[in-house]
């Protein structure tokens, strides 16, 4: 049965306990160091400038904080980086007061690594400090506006949870700063705004777009319904639903809208849908009244994007980012590609414009002057797109796993979101003006890549292993660039193997020649992944219909090979399972009384003692924030709950250190913890890092030194010395 949302009560007395631990740390004085990379870029989900020439540059990246820059992004500095959530849907900052800025929380981009925020925040000091102001239940805001006068006057389109049901989704509005919120536009409890704008010639008519939608772990459902656009002309009091020429019905998906600045009768939407003939770009030249499907090209919306923007000085001229971005000079009926020659302000090795737009900001005084997010960082252009200068100097990869090698000094490799995968020296410090240390293991046509687990091959230093979504396994030969994909393969006859959006797998810390690869079955190369043999049968629940959909679910999502045994390793599955074999596969059990139905985010074999065993697990897609984390010193017969004193923080990673037996570190999607007593306590050691989702870390077996890799502020790392002393 799915767990029991977290309450936004719960989530606020949370972080009041990781503020606490914070501070009461014996380690609060330790000093993470950052260790990049900064050079890949990472995904920006918001743009916006504060008024006047000289106004400051603002960027919200989708799990790396708010950053701010006065220098037109040659430098950058993170100005929330330190409250409750760290994921970021919208930044507004007032025409009226340039001090003044709301910062809208949780990802627009619902996808599966998509997190919850925890509501709006205001600064009234240009981001020197900030104020919760509520809506902690929305859990993504995907726009927010401010009155162009009246900064207390504020609307957010919410648009709610993204995993389960609830009411507080819609448009909100607040007429004194904050401290109230009425809820002006609600549909469902499954239905909330996604995007908002405002008549720049009429602060009071108002034009909004709902999307129905619900994920489970193993599909999304992004059609529905109440899907449709608005409008209103007193502020939000009241709401009109625009339906003239507009598709309607449960084939209707996200939709994107904007108010040409020129002439406010002239409208564009663009539109998901179903069928390819209703998709597209829409146009009003009646203030909303009637719309008309306009592109002839064929212009794909997609569930991620969904963005229209007009140009500040011409209202033919239409572009629409999304996984490329397009531009259209004739009022949306004939579209080009936005590509463009390319350059890096840090050395990189692409020469083509990142996939996947989030945001587009025209300069209104300046219509020449663009600048992009995308999942490749800021682009900024102040000649209409025909060169792009690539601001790839924000430290916000978002890692999904880190590993290391026995260099001198030793190296991190490790996997990002669409950023391909990277390794890099640990004594490096990213500084402006030199050079980031990193290097890419690969880049795709489109300059990036999904990547996660990594590895370097411990009998080849040129040798790297790496991985694709749904576990396209390759090995990379360094000297020569030739790859050869190794990824197992069913055979025919035999169910075909399921493989998850991060398919686990390791190399054996018996023989380096050995790999295991984790689908529904575990499976075993002697060969450097050349030929693959099951050692196992199906070891999930076998899902049935009710949890299958457009996403592999009943898979394996963590592998560990005891260092002690070569014969024993464990498993754990997305649906809850946890299984292990004592005789190299020929038998497995099943160890999961009383563990929870829920996801296993780790399962690690103790370096220490033979029948010990760790197993962390995450409900986060069934929006349960509570940290879960067990383990067990008979092989997984009985278990001990090691999370009584943590706050309640989705678990990610648990790390056994490898000198000390009674030292644990634990990575949540808020932070870092050390147990020094084997889980009985836990200590912050978050005092000095920002706000951000610690997916991955290590301690490295030669140095005091733990890693963590970071899904948002890239990799990080702190000497332990003080902790073992």
């Amino acid at each position: 049965m799915p767990a029991q949302a977290t309450t936004a009560e719960e989530r606020r007395a949370a972080w009041v306990e990781h503020v606490r631990m914070e501070g009461a740390s014996p380690f609060k004085e330790l000093e993470w160091r950052l260790l990049g990379p900064v050079k890949q870029g990472g995904r920006v989900e918001c743009i916006t400038r504060a008024p006047g020439k000289s106004g400051a540059l603002w960027v919200g990246a989708g799990a790396g904080n708010v950053w701010k820059s006065q220098s037109n992004g040659l430098t950058w500095t993170p100005v929330f980086e330190h409250e409750s959530t760290f994921s970021i849907g919208d930044v507004a900052v007032a025409a009226s007061d340039p001090d003044v800025v709301w910062v809208g929380t949780g990802e627009v981009l619902m996808a599966r690594s998509s997190y919850a925020g925890t509501g709006v925040f205001k600064s009234s000091d240009g981001g020197r400090s900030w104020a919760h102001m509520g809506l902690d239940e929305t859990h993504h805001i995907g726009r927010v506006i401010i009155h162009p006068k009246n900064p207390d006057m504020v609307w957010v389109a919410a648009i709610g949870h993204l995993y389960t049901r609830n009411s507080q989704r819609g448009v909100f509005r607040t007429r004194d700063g904050g401290r109230t919120w009425q809820r002006s536009l609600f549909v469902d409890d499954r239905t909330g705004a996604i995007d908002l704008v405002m008549d720049p010639r009429d602060p009071n008519t108002l034009y909004a777009t709902t999307w129905q939608h619900e994920r489970r772990p193993w599909g999304h459902r992004a059609f529905g319904a109440g899907c449709g656009v608005w409008k209103s002309i007193d502020g939000g009091d009241t709401w009109q639903r625009l339906t003239k020429g507009l598709p309607t019905g449960d084939d209707v998906g996200r939709i994107g809208i904007t108010v040409a600045p020129t002439d406010s009768r002239i409208l564009y939407a663009v539109l998901d849908h179903r069928s390819k003939e209703a998709e597209g770009v829409y146009r009003s030249d009646d203030a909303g009244a009637s719309w008309r499907r306009v592109n002839k090209d064929r212009i794909r919306a997609g569930y991620d994007f969904c963005i229209v923007r007009v140009a500040p000085d011409n209202p033919e001229e239409v572009w629409v980012p999304g996984q490329t971005t397009w531009r259209s000079i004739d009022g949306g009926v004939t579209w080009t590609q936005v590509k463009g020659a390319l350059i890096h302000l840090l050395e990189h090795d692409s020469s083509v414009l990142h996939l996947d737009a989030h945001a587009l900001w025209f300069d209104p005084d300046n219509a020449d002057h663009v600048i992009l997010g995308n999942d490749g960082g800021v682009h900024v252009s102040w000649d209409r797109g025909a060169t792009w200068l690539h601001l790839n100097n924000l430290p916000i990869g978002e890692f999904y796993a880190v590993g290391y090698d026995l260099d001198k000094p030793f190296n991190v490799y490790g996997g990002t979101q669409d950023n391909a995968a990277l390794f890099g020296p640990i004594d490096h410090t990213p500084k402006v003006g030199e050079p980031d240390r990193w290097s890419h293991v690969y880049l795709d046509q489109w300059g990036g890549g999904d990547s996660y687990f990594t590895y370097r091959d411990p009998t080849d230093r040129q040798t790297i292993y790496y991985e694709h979504q749904f576990g396209v396994l390759r090995r990379k030969d360094m000297r020569t660039g030739k790859t050869k994909g190794i990824q197992p393969r069913g055979k025919k006859g035999e169910a075909p193997y399921r493989y998850n959006w991060m398919t686990p797998f390791c190399i054996s810390p018996h023989e380096p020649r050995t790999l295991y690869y984790g689908a529904q079955r575990l499976l075993k190369s002697v060969d450097r992944g050349d030929h693959w043999t099951p050692v196992s049968p199906d070891l999930t629940t076998q899902p049935g219909a009710d949890r299958q959909g457009n996403v592999p679910f009943g898979t394996i999502t963590s592998i560990s090979v005891s260092t002690l045994d070569a014969a024993l390793f464990y498993v754990g599955t997305d649906d809850g399972n946890v299984q292990v074999t004592r005789d190299g596969g020929e038998t497995w059990g099943l160890i999961d009384d009383g563990l929870p139905d829920q996801w296993v985010s780790r399962v690690q074999a103790s370096r220490h003692v033979e029948s010990r065993v760790y197993v962390t697990m995450t409900a986060y897609r069934d929006d349960d924030f509570r940290a879960y984390a067990w383990t067990s010193d008979d092989h997984g017969k009985t278990w001990k709950n090691l999370a009584a004193g943590l706050p309640s923080e989705s678990v990610n990673v648990i790390f056994e250190d490898p000198v000390n037996a009674e030292h644990l570190y634990l990575g949540t999607d808020l932070g870092v913890y050390v147990s020094k007593d084997r889980g009985v306590t836990w200590h912050s050691l978050s005092a000095t890092l920002p706000t951000t989702p610690v997916h991955d870390l290590f301690v490295h077996p030669r140095e005091p030194t733990l890693v963590i890799g970071t899904h948002g502020r890239s990799v990080w790392a702190l000497d332990i010395s003080k902790i073992r002393r």
